[in-house]
């Protein structure tokens, strides 16, 4: 109809955050699911002591190759970015977390030929390998979390996530100090 001005659909401000709260609550699950992981290291060394007889040095080093991975992953993330530019801002926070998940699951995926095989060296690869996925993980998903929605609550939703980052570690450690254990023969 001529003198029809005719205005282009948006989105109300409910509709919006709706996408906003779906992410968020998937990001928030992803945070719970770190903790649980992170935490199942503790549990894990006490078994890998017995089968392997460890020394408490070859012990440590469980830790040391899940949580020296978030170092040296960090570190070498760091140095990418200073030469080429942010990896994560060329190619999408959604697809930084994808490509952390399937570095992840392929670290968890090793631990079926390293306990088929029962290779110690196998599980500190894997575990950094994990530890790798974990690391990129977090560092795209960190800042997704702080832009979805309103800039003024960035931070809460972050502390909200990472809140559920220690509810997921706390979950385990619990749940592995109340239930009995069975030795491993």
């Amino acid at each position: 109809m001529a003198g029809t001005i005719s205005t282009p659909t948006t989105k109300t401000s409910s509709e919006s955050t709706k996408g906003y709260k779906s992410a968020f609550i998937v990001l928030t699950l992803l945070f719970f699911m770190w903790g649980f992981i992170t935490c199942l290291n503790d549990i894990l060394i006490p078994y890998l002591r017995e089968i392997f007889e460890l020394s408490y040095f070859q012990a440590m080093l469980i830790q040391f190759a899940f949580f020296g991975a978030y170092f040296i992953g960090s570190v070498i993330y760091f140095l990418i970015s200073m030469i080429y530019g942010d990896p994560i801002s060329k190619m999408g926070y959604k697809n930084g977390i994808i490509i952390g998940l399937i570095i992840a699951a392929a670290g968890c995926a090793l631990f079926i030929p390293a306990a088929t095989y029962l290779i110690y060296g196998f599980f500190l690869g894997a575990l950094f390998c994990l530890g790798i996925g974990l690391t990129i993980l977090q560092i795209a998903a960190n800042p997704y979390v702080a832009i979805l929605g309103n800039s003024r609550t960035a931070s809460s939703r972050l502390n909200l996530a990472q809140g559920f980052n220690s509810f997921g570690y706390t979950t385990v450690s619990y749940t592995h100090l109340t239930l009995p254990t069975k030795r491993i023969v």
